[in-house]
Formats: structure tokens, C-alpha cells, sequence
């Protein structure tokens, strides 16, 4: 069993946190997990949960979110919880997903500076060398952004940007949330029953013909 660390910030998308929370304890891992301030009022707007001022009543909003089964095996921190078990690399927590990554954690967390304990968690990931996955969820995108997205590949962490596929040919929302919460998963080394890719047996267009059926 692996006790994982998922960070949530204040960029829209928190279904998709929500969801891979939900895998993870599912497949029978342990969660961290921590609000910041940003991220405790987009979650209120976008999930309606309620998590206090400043996230800092999330423990509380855990059993009626998730269930009280599945709220027995996370543990939730404040933001400023600095002497939290994840600050520490000597805690070993297996990897850390900041889910949705706003771009102002993921400025901070190339510059290394850590204002809080999501920014210190992913600094701890990098500098131990474990799994860092990065989920952001922003558009369109300045140079800033691609720059400190570049930065942090090459620092060894995993840009997964929330950007759903359409080949499974979704019907719901739900259906969406969940092929990017497959490859956050498949990152991770976690089995899934998520949708894969399997070909298909529709024969190419004609060379130099109109793919919408127009010459």
C-alpha cells in the first residue's frame, strides 16, 4: 500500500481531483491530501464543498465528500501545515500529484520557492527524486507558462495538462474526467478500468481525398 500526496489548487477542474482521489483509495492506496486557500474557494464554487477558511476544515468535509469508508484512509492537511509528515523526504510518500496545478504553484514550484505545504510536498518529490505529476489546467497558454512547464519536465516531473481525448467517443462528463484520471494513473503504475486505445477497423481515407467526404 502507497500513501500518495494530491495537491489542489485554486485552477478550475477540481472534478478531475475528485475523481482521481476516488481511484486512488479505490485501488487500495492511502491519500494525503491538501486545499490551498485559492483551491478551498473554486471547490466550493465548482463541487460545492465546503472546506472553511482556507481549506482549513477539510478534514471534517471528507466523510460527507467521499464517504466515511473511503475518508478512513486519507489523511487531510492545511495549507500551512509546514510540519505536516509530507514536508519531510524522510516521510516517503510515494508520488505527488498536484491536481489541477494553477499556474502560480507551478511558477513557485519551479522556482522552488514553497509557500505552502503543496509547493513544499512537489519540492520534496523533486529533490527525492519520486513521481511528481503535474496537472494543469489553464488556456490559452503565455510564454511564462511553457517556459516553467519546460523547466519542470526537464527537472524530472510529469506535465499531464487536463486535456481529455475524444477517441472513446465520451457521452458524459464524466466520461471525460475519467480518461484523464486513466492517464494520471498510468503514470503512477495503477491498474484502471479506463478506456484504451484498441485501433480501429474503419480503412484510412484515400490518399489526397477530403477526409469530411468532399474531393
Amino acid at each position: 500500500m502507497t500513501r500518495n500526496f494530491v495537491g489542489i489548487t485554486g485552477a478550475s477542474g477540481h472534478a478531475y481531483a475528485e475523481a482521481l482521489v476516488r481511484a486512488l483509495v479505490g485501488a487500495g492506496h492511502e491519500v494525503d491530501l491538501c486545499v490551498t486557500p485559492a483551491g478551498a474557494k473554486v471547490l466550493r464554487h465548482e463541487l460545492g464543498i465546503e472546506t472553511g477558511e482556507g481549506g482549513r476544515e477539510l478534514a471534517r468535509a471528507l466523510p460527507g465528500w467521499f464517504g466515511a469508508d473511503m475518508a478512513r484512509s486519507m489523511r487531510a492537511f492545511a495549507s500551512d501545515a509546514i510540519e505536516a509528515p509530507p514536508s519531510s523526504g524522510s516521510a516517503l510518500t510515494g508520488a505527488v500529484i498536484v491536481c489541477p496545478c494553477s499556474m502560480g504553484t507551478l511558477a513557485r514550484v519551479r522556482a522552488g520557492f514553497s509557500s505552502n505545504l503543496v509547493e513544499r510536498a512537489a519540492d520534496v518529490a523533486l529533490k527525492e527524486g519520486r513521481k511528481l505529476v503535474l496537472v494543469p489546467r489553464e488556456t490559452p497558454l503565455s510564454q511564462i507558462h511553457l517556459e516553467n512547464l519546460l523547466a519542470l519536465a526537464r527537472m524530472g516531473a510529469i506535465v499531464l495538462p487536463a486535456m481529455p481525448g475524444f477517441y472513446h467517443r465520451p457521452k458524459t462528463l464524466e466520461d471525460l474526467v475519467t480518461h484523464v484520471t486513466g492517464k494520471i494513473l498510468d503514470r503512477l503504475g495503477i491498474e484502471h478500468a479506463g478506456q484504451r486505445w484498441k485501433g480501429t477497423d474503419e480503412p484510412p481515407p484515400e490518399t489526397g481525398s477530403d477526409p469530411r467526404g468532399s474531393a
